[in-house]
């Protein structure tokens, strides 16, 4: 008999064991574990339906939503879309992902860290039942196993880890920030106002200057970026007021500033010529 057959007669002998043994001592898992989880699952879903509607109509009437109910306030303050500052974060069961973002850099490999790779250790989770059949299962008897369950536990808590803990800072930060650059980069006084729009304008959003932002879409750090030959400020200007023209199209269009701010902002981009 070929190898194939006989561990698929193994798994047919075993099967009929497992029935046997649940006729014996005990019952089917269908449907009496089925109904049970399913019932489970409703008791939950009721609760955080209760409890969602006790957090909201707790709060007392004719309050800004501020004031604490029975389970605490709607909100702790209004959301502003304009705001500059926020630096959005996923939930805490996403961290890991969110630092694999910070190890593999767009545009070269961020598929790979966001998708290939949970992708394939998911196919893998989903087949290990199907590869490993064998009925041992104590751990010392398991070294494979054992590690492998190891290294992953340990990959994802320091994953975890490092995602919670990152740090990032957008581009904004007023006047205290502005004086920082000037100093550190040598910038003159005609630059601080196109200093001032980079920040407003949240540039920071994809673009490092000095070390605050984050670098997203693949867009370059902007601290030495005036150091870089045949540019200049009318370049600057063009180049922001209308990315396309020069074959970006990831950025978008800043014209609606206005031709003094970009003016501003280009003599800003041209005065960074990189700390020292």
């Amino acid at each position: 008999m070929s190898a194939p057959s006989r561990r698929l007669q193994e798994r047919r002998s075993q099967h009929q064991r497992y029935k046997e043994d649940v006729q014996r001592e005990g019952k089917p898992f269908f449907p009496f574990a089925i109904w049970h989880d399913t019932l489970m699952s409703f008791v939950v879903v009721a609760m955080s339906i209760v409890l969602s509607v006790i957090w909201r109509y707790s709060i007392p009437d004719g309050t800004d939503g501020t004031e604490a109910g029975l389970l605490g306030p709607l909100y702790s303050e209004e959301a502003d879309p304009g705001t500059t500052n926020f630096v959005p974060r996923p939930d805490w069961y996403f961290y890991f992902l969110f630092y694999l973002l910070r190890i593999f850099k767009w545009p070269d490999s961020v598929i790979l860290g966001t998708v290939g790779i949970p992708t394939i250790l998911l196919v893998l989770l989903i087949a290990l039942p199907f590869i490993d059949i064998r009925r041992e299962r104590r751990l010392l008897r398991r070294p494979v196993a054992v590690v492998a369950a190891i290294l992953v536990v340990l990959s994802m808590g320091v994953l975890t880890y490092k995602g919670a803990s990152a740090r990032e800072s957008l581009g904004t930060g007023g006047e205290g920030l502005t004086d920082t650059w000037v100093a550190r980069n040598n910038l003159p006084e005609t630059a601080r106002p196109g200093a001032m729009i980079f920040q407003e304008s949240n540039c920071g959003q994809c673009h490092i200057y000095l070390g605050a932002g984050s670098q997203n879409a693949g867009a370059p750090e902007l601290t030495a970026i005036g150091a870089e030959g045949g540019k200049g400020v009318d370049y600057f200007r063009r180049y922001v007021a209308n990315p396309a023209e020069f074959g970006n199209n990831r950025m978008p269009q800043f014209a609606s500033l206005g031709r003094e701010n970009l003016q501003n902002l280009a003599v800003f981009l041209d005065a960074s010529k990189g700390e020292g």
